[in-house]
């Protein structure tokens, strides 16, 4: 199939805005807790009505302070209750939102304040504040500052007391659904980051059929989220406008390192996370049970899992298996799904491929992941699996009222109200990526008969090996990242007799693996690269790897590298996508080691 379509199930109104949405909240659902945020160490919940008054006083600071419709308002913080109050705020007082990554540099830090024209920037730490301070003499729009950890919120509602509520419902119906909300920038393997602009009624129609398409797991009243992703991300975006849409209780984690302990406290109904972050979970599961010497009972009981959720889709398991999985829901699943909160029945996922494997385990113990799929550019939800048919491997089916098409060399090309209208002054880059009213993805992909998308790799990471064999390196890369001891994986081989990879280990397991076998704990990877029970328990990752590719596409040799690919090493961008240039580039050597004889 080459082009799939699926009917709008909202509309977008004419006339509204995203700051709409939390006035509809406090006039429908007034009692109803929208937000919970930590305070002294406890979850305190606020009603749509407090979050309201919230919203209104830090949007009166920004009116009172000059700030105007259509004028940008950079946020640079961490993702915190404080990110959401101030995104909605800024729409309330007519303004554009424009997020920076807490970790960005100052020269990009510089880049995107001076190409958005931002008139104000909002800030978390000292830390930020000091890259905001060493620039600004070059930034002559830019007028404000504020802090958010010196007080940013309590000075916004001192500035704005004098502002009236006729001036906020003036301002907050001043931008319309087509009006830009925000420019979020592309983080960027190469060049400059693009700003897309991504208009109200982009995030409207995204969340809006979203929401519809997953109406059990919006429920007002009774889901909740647990927002970990960062805010200037636009996956994290979806998650605090979609909570707003429904509307259903949202809490924020500033520290992916807090995860595990906050599921438990927030216990959330719905999970937004990143193919990473269940990964991490399995591989903890199982590393603590192979601690405790229960690693076979473990590996049967994901095994199990598998099998079952293989069988679903087959016609249902039988007896047999049904019974080996009631007792492996006693003994191991029923505790997965406490460290998940003990609520959760689901979560999405997106920003990069599960992997079937990890797909079918986690349906399996009751904990369905609904794999979706977008770019930045498509308000990031484009595809994705509905609750009730999803199908394990695949990015699901076009967001209603969108379509997708599979050009003739594979390329995915996308249709729809949540496709953006444009880079911001970039002209050329937007005739670029929209072809007569299509936006070309560049990526690789396919449609089944029910419209289900696969996406198999990246038309610019398409390694061509010297006998002319064309390889996609996102299948086999994901599969070997999934083993707990693979930090990151980055296959090379263009124009080379056969494919090969560079590896890095994960710091956080590794202390474990050398405790699991009886390595010194003051052993660095320096002196254990050329370790043979190191080496063997990589060889067994890229084996893994190898049964999800033909033999030509197959991994032959691998190099593990004494280093971590990280946003802070500048091998990562902010969204964790491989700068894949730069580590050819520093690591051209250990390429051409590959290929000595």
């Amino acid at each position: 199939m080459l082009e799939f379509s699926l009917p709008a199930r909202y509309q977008v109104p004419s006339t509204g805005n995203l700051a709409d949405l939390v006035h509809q909240n406090a006039e429908r659902h007034p009692g109803v807790a929208v937000i919970s945020r930590k305070v002294e160490g406890r979850w305190a919940d606020l009603t749509a009505v407090q979050f309201l008054a919230e919203v209104h006083s830090a949007a009166k600071g920004l009116i009172a302070s000059g700030v105007q419709p259509g004028d940008r308002v950079a946020v640079m913080s961490r993702t915190r209750y404080e990110w959401t109050l101030l995104d909605f705020a800024i729409w309330t007082a007519g303004a554009i939102t424009v997020p920076v990554y807490e970790t960005s540099s100052a020269e990009q830090v510089e880049w995107i304040l001076g190409d958005s024209g931002a008139v104000a920037v909002i800030t978390e730490t000292d830390g930020h504040a000091a890259v905001v301070d060493g620039i600004r003499e070059r930034l002559p729009e830019l007028k404000h500052t504020w802090q958010i950890e010196t007080g940013a919120i309590a000075a916004l509602a001192e500035a704005g007391a004098g502002v009236d509520d006729d001036t906020v419902t003036e301002r907050r119906t001043v931008a319309n659904a087509d009006s830009i909300a925000t420019i979020v920038y592309t983080s960027g393997t190469t060049g400059r980051p693009k700003g897309c602009q991504l208009t109200h009624a982009n995030f409207l129609a995204e969340l809006g059929n979203v929401t519809a398409r997953l109406t059990p797991l919006f429920r007002t009243g009774d889901a909740s989220v647990l927002l970990f992703l960062p805010l200037a991300h636009v996956l994290g975006r979806i998650a605090e406008i979609a909570a707003a849409i429904a509307p259903i209780k949202i809490g924020h984690v500033s520290d992916i390192r807090d995860v595990t302990n906050e599921l438990a406290s927030f216990r959330p109904t719905l999970i937004l996370g990143v193919p990473r972050v269940f990964e991490k979970v399995y591989n903890t599961a199982r590393t603590k049970a192979q601690a405790e010497g229960k690693g076979k009972i473990f590996d049967q009981a994901a095994d199990t899992a598998i099998a079952y959720s293989r069988a679903l889709d087959q016609g249902g398991p039988g007896l047999i298996l049904r019974l080996k999985h009631a007792l492996f829901d006693k003994l191991v699943y029923s505790k997965l799904r406490a460290a998940l909160g003990g609520r959760a029945t689901h979560a999405i996922s997106g920003g990069a491929p599960l992997g079937e494997r990890l797909g079918h385990f986690y349906r399996g113990i009751g904990f369905t992941v609904l794999e979706g799929y977008g770019l930045t550019e498509t308000c990031a939800a484009t595809a994705f699996n509905p609750h009730d048919k999803p199908k394990i491997g695949t990015v699901g089916q076009p967001l209603p009222g969108s379509s997708v098409r599979i050009a003739e060399d594979g390329e995915v090309l996308l249709k729809g109200p949540q496709v953006f209208t444009g880079y911001w002054n970039n002209p050329a880059a937007t005739a670029e990526a929209l072809r007569e009213g299509w936006f070309a993805t560049g990526d690789l992909g396919s449609l089944d008969d029910e419209g289900y998308l696969t996406i198999t790799g990246r038309k610019k990471e398409i390694i061509v090996t010297a006998g002319g064999k064309n390889v996609a390196p996102a299948v086999i890369e994901d599969r070997i990242r999934a083993h707990a001891l693979i930090g990151e994986v980055m296959v090379v081989g263009d124009r080379k007799p056969f494919i090969s990879c560079l590896i890095t280990v994960d710091e956080d397991f590794f202390p474990k693996w050398k405790e699991l076998n009886g390595k010194p704990a003051e052993a660095t990877l320096a002196e254990l690269r050329e370790d043979p029970d190191l080496l063997a328990a990589v060889q067994s990752a890229v084996d893994d790897g190898n049964l999800a590719v033909s033999h030509a596409e197959a991994v032959k040799k691998f190099r593990i590298l004494d280093t971590v690919f990280s946003e802070a090493s500048g091998y990562l961008t902010p969204s964790l996508k491989l700068k894949r240039n730069v580590v050819l580039k520093d690591f051209a050597a250990d390429v051409e080691a590959l290929y000595q004889r």
